[in-house]
């Protein structure tokens, strides 16, 4: 009786994502960032009724919402992945004690004798974000990825926290690695291309291969010539998450 009366009370995951908006929302934006106005043209509903269902989705926890770091007017939403994972494992768990553990991990699995799937990361600078996801996404993805990353405007060199955080916190030595500016791209056929700031992501040119493309709201450390090295963790530690739940979809899109 007692498995019974617990058994009733609906997980929030299943609350939240049960109704059909919503888990179109959730599916949009575990694909990329995006602002309001962006939703309504991509799900064909008024902004009243997105603006309700995001803010359910915020009280739960699974969205955050950020003002966009070049043009303060708007607002860019992001999925957390990482509650969605610890929701799916707490709702897995509430259905059966025998799921909860290991039910919903991604598989990373590559395929034998498919090619390496080409991922450029962009940001404004190309000296903090863009370059610690290239580092990052090698890292974790080894040989199922080849990684570039670049700039709009591109610094002279990469950030001394950039470098030291990658180092410190993943043993990544990037001491080498020179900034890149996007023109270098051009001529370069890339799957996939990430934008990491808003003002890159509106500056990004196209490609004579259309890519599939994505925009991570990543702000950059506040006043970055000045920002402690914390602030860099706390920048390396979201694009971390971001990459890791980004290598399934990169290994399923390679087609």
């Amino acid at each position: 009786m007692v498995r019974t009366a617990q058994a009733a009370i609906t997980p929030a995951f299943v609350s939240l994502a049960a109704h059909p908006l919503r888990w179109q929302l959730l599916t949009a934006l575990a694909d990329s960032d995006y602002r309001v106005r962006e939703l309504m043209a991509l799900l064909d509903e008024p902004q009243n009724l997105l603006s309700y269902h995001l803010r359910q989705l915020r009280d739960g926890g699974l969205v955050t919402a950020k003002r966009s770091s070049h043009d303060g007017r708007d607002t860019y939403y992001h999925l957390d992945l990482g509650r969605c994972a610890d929701a799916l494992a707490e709702t897995a768990a509430a259905l059966h004690p025998a799921l909860g553990t290991g039910a919903v991990a991604p598989s990373h699995a590559g395929r034998a004798g498919s090619r390496p799937v080409a991922v450029l990361f962009v940001c404004t600078g190309n000296s903090i974000r863009s370059p610690i996801a290239e580092a990052l996404l090698r890292h974790h993805g080894g040989n199922r990825v080849t990684v570039a990353s670049a700039g709009t405007h591109p610094r002279e060199h990469l950030h001394p926290h950039a470098v030291r955080v990658l180092d410190k916190q993943f043993g990544i030595d990037v001491s080498s690695q020179h900034t890149e500016g996007i023109a270098g791209m051009a001529g370069r056929r890339f799957d996939h291309v990430v934008t990491l700031c808003d003002k890159a992501r509106e500056r990004c040119p196209e490609f004579a291969h259309p890519p599939r493309r994505m925009h991570w709201s990543v702000p950059e450390p506040i006043a970055a010539d000045r920002a402690g090295y914390a602030d860099f963790r706390q920048v390396a530690a979201d694009i971390d998450t971001r990459v890791r739940h980004l290598l399934p979809s990169l290994t399923l899109t390679n087609r």
